[in-house]
């Protein structure tokens, strides 16, 4: 499945990560973490591109930051809040609502396009 695959272990981690900001934005001094999924990829493909495989890992169980793609850590970005707050927390909920709905479009659209070539293979296979 190549590219389409590996973007989405990268949504789905960064879907992960957006909800735990969301979660957190009343947690005082809680800071945003997202990753780019852009710069992940292109580095991925850099080191590996004939590649068509990868995995996320963690050292421990729930370990969050230690996803690696290939062998390339994924390592969570804290964000720069367009606004600071009082309380120290990054997190601005409006905004991560945004970002999480279009990694979910994204997602889902990454989710949509394997089910097709899903399909396409099991047509190919029955002679179809």
């Amino acid at each position: 499945m190549g590219l389409h695959e590996q973007a989405l272990r990268v949504r789905s981690y960064r879907m992960e990560l957006l909800a735990s900001n969301l979660a957190n934005a009343d947690t005082p001094n809680y800071k945003a973490r997202d990753v780019d999924f852009r710069d992940i990829l292109r580095s991925y493909h850099q080191q590996q591109p004939n590649a068509n495989t990868l995995g996320l890992a963690t050292s421990r169980s729930g370990h969050i930051g230690s996803h690696s793609l290939g062998g390339i850590a994924i390592t969570p970005q804290y964000r720069v809040p367009s606004q600071p707050s009082i309380d120290g927390n990054t997190v601005t909920a409006h905004e991560e609502k945004a970002k999480l709905a279009e990694n979910n479009l994204r997602y889902q659209a990454t989710i949509d396009f394997l089910n097709g070539k899903i399909r396409k293979l099991k047509q190919a296979l029955k002679g179809q």
